[in-house]
């Protein structure tokens, strides 16, 4: 029996893992993949206050976890196929074991949302920036998505590949002025406005792609074998297993204690109803789950 089980190991469950723990409660972090989340898989971290120099997604991760452990916080690698919310004790069952807790935190976060169209499983689509970009060094890659994830990776990746695309829905880049000044500088940055990814053609790799001009309907085919794929359309909030909360758009709604609708069930991070979905706001979330959920078990 714990008191405080969190699904999730990113920003928002290892914040709220670390003040559980300090408040001397028997804390367990259930983690699908590996510490970090989303953010861990980044080229850079930016904007959030006191990161390291040339901070990227992996030694951000990195250090989240040292602090996790060295605080004592148990973190099992599993994989949360089922939960039971309602009732005193919460009940959590992985493929590998079965849980139960005072109080449960849900800080699972969010999946790369899919573009669902027709050759999107092809090699070279849906790749990932810091972990692919090498590969691509002096070719040609796109990127897909114009807010600030996108557009900062676009920017990392302008650093190896020989030309960028940056695709995106709207007639401008939608991400900060930072960014678009940071584009601006680069000569090997193109942007593709308004205009979306409808599909992608080839045997295994990637041979041609297949836009549309979101303003006048015409397709273009761009034959550019060898090239990469690397797709940021927003994400997916990870909340199908919890068939027993009633969701706002798929996120969770939750208080000003980060309390949801079931007591003694709390969600945190990119996973719950908010405007600003950012490091900064996960860890925020994550430290007043924490704080709240130890106070009542």
């Amino acid at each position: 029996m714990y008191d405080m089980i969190i699904i999730g190991a990113g920003p928002a469950g290892i914040s709220a893992a670390i003040y559980g723990k300090s408040r001397g409660k028997k804390v367990l972090v259930l983690e699908k993949k590996q510490v970090g989340g989303l953010i861990g898989t980044v080229s850079t971290v930016t904007h959030y206050t006191a990161i390291i120099r040339e901070e990227s997604g992996k030694t951000f991760a990195e250090r989240m976890k040292e602090q996790a452990l060295s605080a004592g916080v148990e973190i099992r690698y599993e994989n949360v196929t089922e939960t039971k919310l309602t009732g005193e004790i919460k009940k959590v069952v992985t493929d590998k074991e079965s849980y139960e807790s005072k109080t449960l935190i849900l800080a699972n976060g969010g999946s790369g949302r899919m573009l669902g169209i027709p050759g999107e499983n092809l090699k070279g689509v849906r790749l990932n920036a810091p972990k692919d970009g090498l590969n691509y060094k002096g070719k040609s890659v796109y990127v897909i998505g114009g807010a600030d994830g996108a557009v900062k990776e676009a920017i990392y990746l302008a650093e190896i590949a020989g030309k960028v695309t940056i695709v995106c829905v709207e007639d401008e880049l939608a991400c900060i002025q930072e960014f678009k000044d940071k584009v601006a500088v680069h000569n090997n940055i193109e942007i593709m406005p308004h205009s979306s990814l409808t599909a992608v053609y080839g045997n295994e790799a990637v041979e041609e792609l297949e836009f549309i001009d979101n303003k006048t309907g015409k397709k273009k085919i761009v034959k550019d074998a060898e090239c990469g794929v690397f797709v940021y359309a927003g994400i997916v909030p990870n909340t199908q297993m919890y068939t027993e909360l009633k969701l706002e758009d798929s996120y969770i709604p939750v208080d000003d204690s980060m309390q949801t609708e079931i007591p003694g069930v709390f969600a945190a991070g990119d996973i719950r109803v908010k405007k600003v979905r950012q490091v900064a706001t996960a860890v925020a979330d994550g430290a007043i789950a924490g704080i709240q959920a130890a106070a009542i078990c």
